[in-house]
C-alpha cells in the first residue's frame, strides 16, 4: 500500500525487545565472513536468514536456512542467501540467531482496525497460521485475564499447556510479549501493524519472540479509536432520562397522520395503541378529522393542551416532519418516534433531509427515534405504538434493535414462550439515538433485567464499546451482529491482518465485555431468557438427567463439544441416594438415565438429590411432557374416556405437572439453574410439563443441546462478573 513500508526484522525484534518482548540472540552480518564469525560469538547451531524491509515472508521463498551446525554450513548458506537477492529487494543483509529448540509455535500480532482501533491477536503460530486459522483477538488495552482468556479459548489450547512431557507455555513470558505489541502500538500511531510469527515455545515452556514484522504508515492514516475522549460524541449517556422516560412511559401519545384505512400505518399504529390497553391518553391527527377507531382526531398538533402528551408517533411524510418536530416541543412533546423512510437509506437528499431532522430535534430539545424505524413497546405502560405485531408478554427482557424485523422475532419467541417484554424498541436509521444509547439506558432501567440486542454496521466502534462495557457491567446483554464479513484490516504485510476478519475483532470485544454473542436468533433468545428467568450458574458442573438414554448422549456431546461447560463427577453419597431411588440397570454415571425405570416419585426425588449436591452447579432435565404425551394419544384415540382412560389420563398430565414444579421449587431453594427441555415445548405447547414450566415463567428449551448452549453463555458471563469460579 502506498506510504507504507516494513521494518526489517532485525529493527522490528529490536523495538519489540525495547518494550519487554523475549527475542532470539542475533547479530547482522553482510557477507559470508561476517556470518561466521556472528555465528561462532553467538554460539552453533543458529538460524540464517536474508532480511530487509522489502523482504516479508522469507520462507516462502526459501530465505531460512536452519540448524547451521558449524562454519562451513554457515558460510554456504550464506553464500546460497545472498545468490538469492533480487533486484527489487533493495537493501538486504543476513541475519544470524540462536537457533530456539521447541516444537510449538504461537503468532502474536497487532492491525489498527478501522472501527475499534488496536487490535491484539494472539492464535496458533508458523507457516500454517492463516491455514488453521485458530486465533482470539481483543481490543487494547488489554489485561492479563485477556491473555488468559485468549489462550483458554483457542482450539489448539491443549497444545500450549502440558503436552508430550513438555511444559505448559510460561504465560508470564507470553504476556510481556503480548504487552511489548500493544505498548508499541498504542505509543506510535504510524504502526500499522505487527506480526510476531513465530513465538516459539521450547520444551520448558519459554516463549520466544524468533521473528517479528512491523509495519508503518503515515500517522494521520491511523485513527486511534482506543482512546475514548469524554466528548460529546463519545460520552454516555448523551440522552437524559426524563427522555427516554417521555419515550417508553409517556402520560400520553398522539399518531400523526392517522388514517381510517386499515391497510395504511396510520392506522395500524392507533390500532395496536388501542388494542394493548395503554393507560394514558391517546389523540391522532388527520387533515380530514375524521374519526379512526373511535378516536376523534384533530387537523394540527396545536389543538392539543400543552404538556399532556410526551410521546408523539409520525406516520407522515418526510416533507413534514421539521415542522411537525417544532410543534411537539410547542406542546411540550419531549419524545418522537419517527416511521417515516426517504431519509438517510434514501441517497445523498434522504442523507441531507435526516440531518435537518436530527438539528431540528435537537434544537427543540425532543429525543427522535428513528426515522424509518418499526416502533416502541413498553409492557410496563402498556405501550405497543408500532407499525407492525405483535404485542408480547410483560417481562424482564428489553430489546434495542438496528432492525425492526428482529424485534418482532425476539417478541414472537415471547408470545410463543411466555418469557416475557419489558421493552423493545427498532433504532432504525439510529439518527440520534443509536443502539448504544438505548442499550446503555436500558442497563439502567429497572424494569429491564437483560439486554437483547440486534445490531449490523458499526459507525462508531468506540462508543458501542463504552456502552456494551457499561451495560454488561450492570446486567446480562445478549447480542446477535448481522452483516458479518470476512474482509477485515488487512495489511500488506501481515498475517495478523490476513487473519484480522471483521467478525473475529468484533467477537474479541464481546468476550473481552462479557458480552455474550449469539450466532442466531433462538440462541440468543435462549440465552436471554435464561438471564430472566434462572439464577446465574456459580461453577460449570453440570448433571443431565434423562428418561431415555439417546437424549442425554446428544446433550453431553453438546456440552463437551462447547469446552465450556463439564459433565459434573456424582459423589459416592449422591450415588448410593441414586441407587436406592433408579432401578439397577440405571446408566450408572452422569448423564443420569432412568433406564424406563420411574414410578410415581423418581423424578422428583433424582432432581432433589442432584440440585442439592455440593458437587453440581446446573441441572438438565430431559424427557419432561412423555406421560402427558400419552395422555394426548388417549384423548384423541376414539376411546376416551371410557376403559378407565379419564383415570389414567388425569394422572399422566399431573405427573408432568409435577415434574414441571419439582423443577421450579428447587430452582428457588437452592439458587440453581434447574433447566427443563423436550422438543414438546414447540410439538405440542400446550403439553402438562412445558405449559406448568411457562406458567412459572421458565422456558421450556426446545432440545438438550439448546439448553447446555444457553447455560454456557450464562456460565461465562457469570465468570466475567467474578460470580462463578
Amino acid at each position: 500500500m502506498a506510504g507504507r513500508r516494513t521494518l526489517s526484522e532485525h529493527d522490528s525484534k529490536q523495538l519489540l525487545q525495547e518494550s519487554g518482548a523475549r527475542v532470539s540472540r542475533e547479530t547482522v552480518a553482510h557477507d559470508a565472513e561476517g556470518a561466521v564469525a556472528a555465528a561462532t560469538a553467538i554460539g552453533f547451531p543458529v538460524v540464517l536468514k536474508l532480511v530487509g524491509e522489502r523482504l516479508a515472508h522469507k520462507s516462502e521463498r526459501g530465505l531460512v536456512k536452519l540448524g547451521l551446525r558449524d562454519a562451513a554450513s554457515v558460510r554456504a548458506a550464506a553464500t546460497e542467501l545472498l545468490a538469492k537477492r533480487l533486484a527489487d529487494d533493495g537493501d538486504v543483509a543476513l541475519l544470524v540467531a540462536e537457533q530456539i529448540g521447541g516444537s510449538r509455535e504461537l503468532i502474536v500480532g497487532m492491525v489498527r482496525d478501522p472501527t475499534f482501533g488496536v487490535v491484539v491477536l494472539l492464535g496458533a503460530g508458523g507457516v500454517a497460521a492463516e491455514a488453521i486459522g485458530d486465533t482470539q483477538m481483543r481490543v487494547a488495552p488489554l489485561t492479563r485475564d485477556d491473555l488468559d482468556d485468549m489462550l483458554d479459548a483457542l482450539a489448539t489450547r491443549g497444545v500450549y499447556g502440558e503436552f508430550r512431557n513438555q511444559r505448559a507455555v510460561n504465560r508470564g513470558q507470553l504476556w510481556s510479549i503480548i504487552e511489548a505489541v500493544q505498548k508499541v502500538a498504542t505509543s506510535r500511531s504510524d504502526v500499522v501493524s505487527i506480526d510476531v510469527n513465530p513465538v516459539i515455545v521450547t520444551p520448558h515452556g519459554a516463549a520466544v519472540v524468533v521473528d517479528a514484522l512491523v509495519e508503518l504508515g503515515a500517522a494521520s492514516d491511523t485513527d486511534d479509536a482506543n482512546d475514548v475522549p469524554a466528548d460529546s460524541t463519545t460520552a454516555l449517556p448523551r440522552h437524559s432520562d426524563a427522555a427516554f422516560s417521555a419515550l417508553f412511559d409517556p402520560r400520553g401519545v398522539v399518531v400523526l397522520g392517522a388514517s381510517s384505512h386499515p391497510g395504511k400505518f396510520g392506522f395500524v399504529s392507533l390500532h395496536n395503541l388501542l388494542a394493548s390497553g395503554y393507560r394514558g391518553k391517546v389523540a391522532a391527527t388527520n387533515l380530514s378529522r375524521e374519526p379512526v377507531l373511535g378516536v376523534q382526531t384533530i387537523e394540527s398538533l396545536t389543538e392539543l393542551p400543552p404538556h399532556e402528551y410526551d410521546l408523539a408517533f409520525f406516520c407522515t411524510p418526510a416533507a413534514a416532519n421539521d415542522r411537525l418536530i417544532a410543534e411537539c416541543a410547542e406542546r411540550g412533546i419531549r419524545a418522537a418516534f419517527v416511521t417515516s423512510a426517504g431519509y438517510g437509506e434514501a441517497g445523498d437528499e434522504g442523507k441531507a433531509a435526516e440531518a435537518r431532522l436530527v438539528a431540528t430535534a435537537k434544537q427543540h430539545g425532543v429525543l427522535l427515534a428513528g426515522p424509518n424505524g418499526q416502533g416502541v413497546v413498553s409492557t410496563k405502560s402498556a405501550l405497543c405504538a408500532q407499525i407492525v405485531a405483535p404485542y408480547p408478554p410483560a417481562g424482564t427482557i428489553s430489546i434495542a434493535s438496528q432492525s425492526g424485523n428482529f424485534v418482532s422475532s425476539f417478541m414472537n419467541l415471547a408470545r410463543a414462550t411466555g418469557v416475557g417484554i419489558a421493552r423493545a424498541v427498532s433504532a432504525g436509521n439510529a439518527a440520534a439515538v443509536d443502539v448504544a444509547d438505548f442499550v446503555e439506558w436500558m442497563s439502567r432501567d429497572d424494569a429491564t433485567s437483560t439486554v437483547l440486542s440486534y445490531i449490523e454496521g458499526v459507525t462508531d466502534g468506540k462508543r458501542l464499546r463504552a456502552a456494551l462495557k457499561l451495560a454488561s457491567e450492570r446486567k446480562p446483554v445478549v447480542l446477535m451482529k448481522g452483516g458479518a464479513s470476512a474482509e477485515g484490516a488487512r495489511a500488506a504485510a501481515s498475517h495478523t491482518g490476513a487473519l484480522a476478519s471483521n467478525d473475529k475483532v468484533f467477537d474479541g470485544v464481546c468476550r473481552q465485555l462479557g458480552v455474550v454473542r449469539a450466532a442466531n436468533v433462538d440462541e440468543a433468545f435462549d440465552a436471554a431468557a435464561l438471564f430472566a428467568t434462572m439464577p446465574l450458574p456459580r461453577g460449570n458442573r453440570v448433571a443431565i438427567l434423562t428418561t431415555a438414554g439417546g437424549w442425554g448422549v446428544v446433550t453431553a456431546d453438546a456440552l463437551s463439544r462447547d469446552g465450556v461447560l463439564q459433565l459434573a463427577e456424582i459423589p459416592t453419597a449422591e450415588m448410593k441416594a441414586l441407587d436406592d431411588l433408579l432401578p439397577a440397570r440405571w446408566s450408572r454415571n452422569n448423564p443420569v438415565d432412568c433406564a424406563g425405570g420411574e414410578t410415581r416419585d423418581t423424578i422428583p426425588a433424582v432432581l432433589d438429590v442432584l440440585a442439592r449436591s455440593a458437587a453440581i452447579d446446573a441441572v438438565v432435565y430431559l424427557g419432561i411432557g412423555i406421560q402427558a404425551n400419552q395422555a394426548r394419544l388417549m384423548r384423541e384415540g376414539g376411546f376416551y374416556p371410557d376403559h378407565g382412560l379419564a383415570r389414567i389420563v388425569e394422572y399422566h398430565e399431573r405427573q408432568d405437572e409435577r415434574f414441571a414444579t419439582a423443577a421450579h421449587e428447587l430452582t428457588q431453594s437452592t439458587g440453581k439453574p434447574i433447566i427443563v427441555a423436550t422438543e414438546l415445548a414447540v410439538a405440542d405447547p400446550n403439553n402438562a410439563g412445558p405449559a406448568t414450566v411457562r406458567r412459572f415463567g421458565g422456558l421450556c428449551y426446545a432440545s438438550g443441546p439448546r439448553a447446555v448452549r444457553a447455560l454456557a453463555h450464562a456460565y461465562d458471563y457469570a465468570r466475567h462478573r467474578g460470580v462463578a469460579q
